[in-house]
């Protein structure tokens, strides 16, 4: 058999080893088997591929992917964006990254910083009538900070602390380690024994593959990144960071040491990384997961305008009052489905939850194609690709799945066999990453 693809197509592909759909305890309800997802396990993926499954409704935790069935969970999860221009922030937010900056440069340097460096008339009228976030988020930055020699002291005008911000690769060291395990005992009170160095760095430190900008171009950074906050040269923060060609994705703030638990880190994180955004020519922030059952999470709704992904067209629907009055009514929403019952003179409530005779089906025993899971291809939708010639990797090496013996006599729609196996890989990437990607089964 020739070589089907050389290397340097290979390298453009992703990777994905299928887990299936399955059903976990819900961390948010605390519900035994209330969630239901489908998942699958990758080292190699590319980001733009990894922005078209995120606008598909997927998202990665380390090196596990997965894909939330909203319709049979207890607690709908729903993708949400923001176009970053269009960002207005609150006056909570505002006062946020304000107490900070005051507290980093400290009343004695602001008042002798007034004196020794006075703002013009035009900028105080500016800044009094304006906020701006890009001057907000990096006042109290070091490297930003006026530090004029003070008459008085014949010494540098220092501010009460040294705060620097960094973007480093998403590698693992002592001082991230010790910071995480700080956060989880003394925030989510968790047993220290239970995370060790390689848990740690599977969660948190294994994403995407890095391509940062030649520095002769003008490329934008990809992949998986930390962003790492210093105080006085010590480690109090670090936001995982996924980027993408379209957009920045917050993946997890790492931790925040919980000294710091006034300054409201989730706040100060997600209005530097709305600034990062359009800063790095990227267009979209997304902060991961909605999910309006849960008082926690419904934060994320206040950076706006928000916009949840519709589980079942994909589109991105403004998160206004018409859909907050809907979340409000019941827990899974699909706008477009909503229009077609209109459409239709229907009630809206009509197929937003699966039929009474699929209620009891135990979805992990099933093949996916009979869940009618929203936002995945249907069997007629699969069959319509080429999956007689989508790439396995085997010991190193590409092959056609249809080299496999027996694949030809297989069903798409049984689970158990590797082609349904692929099949329902293939129905949940969707058309564009299946045709970009390999297949990871037998390594």
């Amino acid at each position: 058999m020739g070589t089907i693809i050389d290397a340097e197509q290979a390298r453009k592909l992703s990777l994905f080893r299928p887990l299936g759909y399955q059903r976990n305890s819900c961390g948010y309800c605390h519900s035994e088997n209330g969630s239901a997802s489908y998942y699958a396990s990758s080292v190699s993926v590319r980001p733009a591929h990894y922005e078209e499954l995120v606008n598909r409704g997927w998202r990665r935790s380390g090196p596990l992917y997965y894909k939330q069935n909203p319709q049979r969970s207890c607690c709908p999860h729903y993708s949400i964006r923001l176009e970053a221009s269009d960002f207005k922030p609150r006056k909570d937010q505002r006062k946020a990254i304000n107490r900070w900056n005051k507290f980093v440069l400290g009343p004695e340097y602001i008042r002798r910083a007034a004196y020794l460096c006075p703002k013009t008339r035009e900028e105080k009228k500016r800044r009094k009538c304006n906020f701006d976030l890009f001057d907000a988020v990096h006042e109290a930055e070091y490297s930003n900070v006026k530090r004029p020699i003070d008459p008085k002291t014949k010494k540098l005008l220092e501010p009460a602390h040294r705060f620097e911000v960094n973007i480093e690769g998403d590698s693992i060291s002592q001082a991230k380690f010790e910071l995480f395990l700080k956060y989880q005992t003394t925030i989510h009170k968790e047993d220290v024994s239970k995370w060790q160095t390689k848990d740690f760095k599977r969660f948190l430190c294994s994403g995407m593959k890095r391509s940062p900008p030649n520095a002769q171009s003008q490329e934008k950074k990809l992949g998986s990144w930390h962003q790492c906050y210093r105080l006085d040269g010590k480690l109090i923060a670090v936001a995982v960071l996924d980027l993408m060609p379209n957009g920045l994705s917050s993946v997890y703030i790492l931790s925040y040491d919980p000294d710091y638990e006034q300054w409201e880190f989730g706040k100060l994180s997600a209005l530097r990384e709305i600034a990062l955004t359009s800063e790095g020519g990227y267009q979209y922030y997304y902060m991961g997961y909605y999910i309006h059952t849960c008082q926690k999470m419904r934060y994320k709704g206040s950076f706006r305008p928000q916009y949840l992904l519709d589980p079942e067209s994909h589109a991105w629907d403004p998160l206004d009052s018409e859909l907050s009055k809907k979340l409000d009514e019941r827990p899974y929403v699909s706008l477009s489905r909503d229009r077609k019952l209109a459409h239709l003179d229907a009630p809206e409530s009509a197929g937003n939850n699966p039929v009474d005779a699929d209620a009891e089906i135990n979805d992990e025993e099933v093949s996916l194609f009979d869940l009618h899971m929203p936002g995945v291809l249907t069997l007629e939708q699969v069959k319509a690709l080429d999956l007689d010639h989508w790439l396995l990797v085997v010991q190193g090496t590409f092959v056609h799945m249809i080299d496999l013996v027996g694949w030809e006599g297989m069903t798409m729609n049984d689970p158990q066999s590797v082609k349904g196996i692929v099949a329902e890989l293939a129905a949940a990437l969707g058309p564009e990453v299946y045709k970009e990607s390999a297949v990871v089964l037998f390594d």
